[in-house]
């Protein structure tokens, strides 16, 4: 109950909001200051790019994505019965949450994916809390590659002092949410939700696209695939290392990607830009011999690049669904979201929505 009263308590109006983002950006600015990189060294590590390892980074990234959709896939399969969304219908949902993702602050994509889903299945009862659950189980599964990639580091790469306590906290919080998601998963479908509110609506939700932690190879499967996406933006983060003439070893690509991973668990605004630059350069500057300016700059490069695919491929994905940015800004938070029986009609839905956002049909 404490928890609970605590959760509903939490600052909910944008003015609110707004003003932590800027007392926190206020301290990544002094920060960057503090630390003093040479703004022209940086403008320097910019002329020695070079544009095909930039290439090899995109399209890690770009396969990245797509085996992380597959695993969402896997998981909305087992959570909800027939008929399932298809391989593109998915892969365009979770596009469309990237592009949220990295223009919004929060984790409006979270939703925004959802949303794009529910716009497209037939209409059911509690669809909409089955998918956030979906999208929960998804998130929780990402802890396997996590700590497969954290042994990896430990036991292969120079890790500051300081990271190794960050590391430590963010494997012990997702456990206790991989411990959660097993203890609480459940059929899909038995779940009524209709009357709660607040956290217990948030937790309920959460238990409601669980289904896929009872069945073991279906579990096994999105892991993999969850693995695979993890691989990929490994292989990324090193290549994009190339791309700027850093010559670290790939377990330093591991620290970096487990370092720019734990800077993005609150985004306070999008990509916590400065933040993560930070996060970045420190560790390579401190244990592998790269100059600090070097670092930040391919920091800025290597967050350019996994923007890049996410916004360049959500944009598209964006306009495939016919949804627009205002649209984005108006998706509930998870404990407004209804636990829709679907009675409404999509086209009327999607007027409801337009009108919302204030966009002219």
């Amino acid at each position: 109950m404490k928890l609970r009263r605590l959760i509903e308590r939490l600052p909910t109006s944008n003015a609110t909001r707004f003003a932590i983002t800027i007392i926190f950006m206020g301290v990544v600015a002094v920060l960057l200051w503090w630390r003093g990189p040479s703004w022209s060294a940086i403008g320097d590590a910019f002329t020695v790019v070079r544009w095909q390892w930039v290439a090899v980074a995109v399209g890690l990234n770009l396969a990245s994505v797509v085996a992380r959709a597959i695993a969402w896939r896997t998981v909305i399969n087992q959570a909800m019965p027939e008929p399932h969304p298809g391989n593109l219908l998915v892969f365009s949902a979770f596009s469309v949450g990237l592009f949220a993702n990295a223009v919004l602050p929060g984790r409006i994509g979270e939703l925004a994916r959802v949303a794009v889903l529910t716009r497209k299945l037939p209409k059911r009862k509690g669809v909409w809390a089955t998918l956030v659950g979906t999208v929960f189980a998804h998130r929780v599964f990402d802890l396997v590659p996590v700590v497969l990639l954290i042994a990896y580091v430990v036991l292969t790469a120079k890790i500051p002092s300081w990271a190794i306590t960050s590391l430590v906290g963010f494997v012990g919080v997702g456990s206790l949410l991989f411990t959660f998601a097993f203890v609480s998963a459940r059929r899909p479908h038995v779940a009524k939700v209709d009357h709660l509110r607040g956290a217990r609506r948030i937790v309920t939700m959460a238990r409601q696209g669980l289904g896929v932690m009872r069945s073991p190879l279906r579990t096994l499967l999105a892991i993999l695939f969850q693995i695979a996406g993890w691989m990929c933006q490994l292989l990324a983060v090193w290549a994009a290392m190339r791309a700027f003439d850093i010559h670290a070893p790939l377990p330093a690509a591991g620290v970096v990607l487990l370092l720019m991973n734990v800077a993005t668990v609150f985004p306070l605004w999008p990509g916590n830009v400065g933040l993560t630059q930070i996060a970045i350069a420190t560790p390579l500057s401190s244990s592998y011999g790269v100059a600090y300016a070097h670092g930040v700059a391919y920091g800025f490069g290597l967050q350019a690049i996994e923007a890049s695919v996410g916004i360049g491929v959500g944009l598209v994905f964006l306009a495939r669904e016919g949804l627009s940015f205002a649209m984005l800004q108006v998706m509930p938070s998870a404990d407004q979201a209804e636990m829709r029986d679907q009675d409404v009609d999509p086209e009327e839905e999607r007027d409801a929505e337009i009108e919302r956002a204030g966009v002219p049909g």
